[in-house]
């Protein structure tokens, strides 16, 4: 069994924690694993790593339409940066996309990751 815990992006919500237990295990939109890895050079280890170390995370309004979606921005366990993409499905997470963070991406995650600590 998972359990993730998340952070939410949104300044105006400090230190808000998301846990969700129960959790199964990790599965890949078939189509899309494949071009993660090829196009963004992520293997799909590193972005259930994100997931799974505690990433900063916000619902995905722009592209949830039947069901919930997730962008999620962490840290792989070898400290790379990454954005992810994922629903939960059927107690399984299911990783659309993943990809290394845009620069403003690195800035959100720092900045929010400082502002924790703090």
């Amino acid at each position: 069994m998972y359990m993730l815990i998340m952070y939410a992006c949104d300044a105006s919500v400090p230190g808000v924690r998301l846990v969700v237990r129960g959790l199964k295990g990790f599965e890949w939109d078939s189509g899309n694993w494949r071009k993660s890895e090829l196009r963004h050079g992520v293997a799909a280890a590193e972005a259930q790593e994100v997931l799974l170390n505690d990433p900063l995370c916000q619902v995905d309004e722009r592209h949830s339409g039947a069901e919930q979606r997730y962008v999620a921005l962490g840290v792989t366990n070898e400290g790379r940066r990454l954005f992810v993409a994922f629903t939960v499905r059927r107690s399984r997470v299911r990783i659309i996309s993943a990809r290394p963070m845009s620069r403003k991406e690195r800035g959100i995650h720092e900045e929010k990751k400082e502002g924790d600590r703090g």
